[in-house]
């Protein structure tokens, strides 16, 4: 990230001891991110940082640069027979139970696909990915709406047939390797080159070779939720932070921005985060990566920073939030979700919260 927006002084947060599971944001639909706490409901909607550049753009790949006939399209559609689209702006909760106070199961990222199952009064049962259980019919699309827009939203995903599959910098064996994915994980493709596909990466692009991906028409799901037990030996602090952090998977990614309701990327996701603990950081995450201390990967614990980028070059930053796992505002297609710290081979890990 090259854009930077002015410091501001830091404000000092008392943190109560709090060790337990992570808690998610209440709304159905979080157009308007609102937490609830011993029945006080409170909504968070930072707006310092908000005079993010106009004239820097980032450097993105085409959204879709291999074309997806309408027939392909439609297709796709028809392997759902009763289709619905999460029809939000960030995300949509997937709840056990037909209520709006029922545990969330999962989350419908925005336009993200599901195979409606039954309908109780003003909720839908539904399956999507892993994902089953109820959303609030208020927000999403069915019949001939959901299957007009559904069409316009078909991508050709690159997914892995083999585990540990190498995503190479370069279309060659003997150029870096930037990332690996496991057996049926996913990336959009970009060009198909014969013997290597072309694939997006955080906006960047990587290169695998054809043989050990299934090329298919896919439709974005839901993701599941894992509550996460962090714990002996984890502050206060540092759960804090990742249960706040773990509020706004599914929400948008948008270039230079640092709203966790509107949308952020990468670094403007991790400076709102941080600031709300005092702590006020660069919108950059090759500077974010000068602060606090390196620490092991191995010894990571939730609240870290993990950095990725290309060699030494760091671009894109993630927060740890144990079990392997870290949350990010990955990119303009998954927006803010949760992935394996070790998608990627980290560059450098940093601690701030000692």
């Amino acid at each position: 990230m090259k854009h930077y927006a002015k410091r501001l002084a830091a404000s000092t947060l008392t943190v109560a001891m709090i060790i337990g599971m992570v808690s998610i944001a209440s709304a159905d639909s979080d157009n308007s991110i609102k937490s609830v706490n011993a029945g006080v409901t409170t909504s968070f909607e930072p707006s310092y940082y908000e005079e993010a550049s106009q004239n820097i753009k980032a450097p993105t790949v085409s959204e879709n640069e291999v074309n997806v006939t309408s027939a392909e399209a439609q297709q796709c559609v028809a392997g759902y027979n009763n289709i619905g689209i999460a029809n939000v702006d960030g995300h949509l909760n997937v709840r056990k139970d037909s209520s709006g106070s029922g545990e969330v199961v999962g989350k419908m990222p925005s336009e993200a696909a599901c195979e409606i199952l039954g309908q109780e009064g003003e909720w839908y049962l539904i399956e999507s990915g892993k994902v089953k259980g109820y959303v609030s019919a208020e927000f999403l699309l069915t019949g001939d709406a959901a299957k007009e827009k559904a069409i316009t939203l078909v991508r050709k995903m690159a997914v892995a047939n083999t585990d540990s599959l190498r995503v190479r910098q370069e279309p060659n064996t003997s150029c870096s390797v930037i990332m690996s994915i496991e057996n049926g994980e996913e990336l959009e493709m970009v060009e198909d080159m014969g013997g290597w596909v072309k694939v997006s990466v955080n906006g960047d692009v990587g290169y695998i070779a054809k043989e050990y991906v299934n090329i298919e028409l896919r439709l974005k799901r839901a993701v599941t939720i894992e509550e996460l037990n962090f714990g002996s030996g984890v502050t206060s602090t540092r759960v804090k932070l990742v249960r706040e952090a773990l509020k706004y998977v599914g929400n948008r990614y948008v270039w230079g921005g640092v709203s966790l309701t509107k949308g952020a990327d990468c670094s403007g996701y991790v400076l709102s985060l941080y600031k709300m603990f005092g702590i006020v950081l660069p919108h950059s995450s090759r500077a974010q990566a000068g602060y606090g201390r390196k620490v092991n990967a191995a010894e990571a614990k939730p609240g870290d920073l993990f950095f990725y980028g290309s060699g030494s070059s760091i671009s894109h930053v993630a927060i740890y939030i144990g079990n392997g796992q870290c949350v990010h505002a990955y990119d303009e297609r998954n927006g803010i979700k949760v992935t394996s710290a070790f998608y990627r081979k980290p560059i450098t890990v940093r601690s701030l919260l000692d």
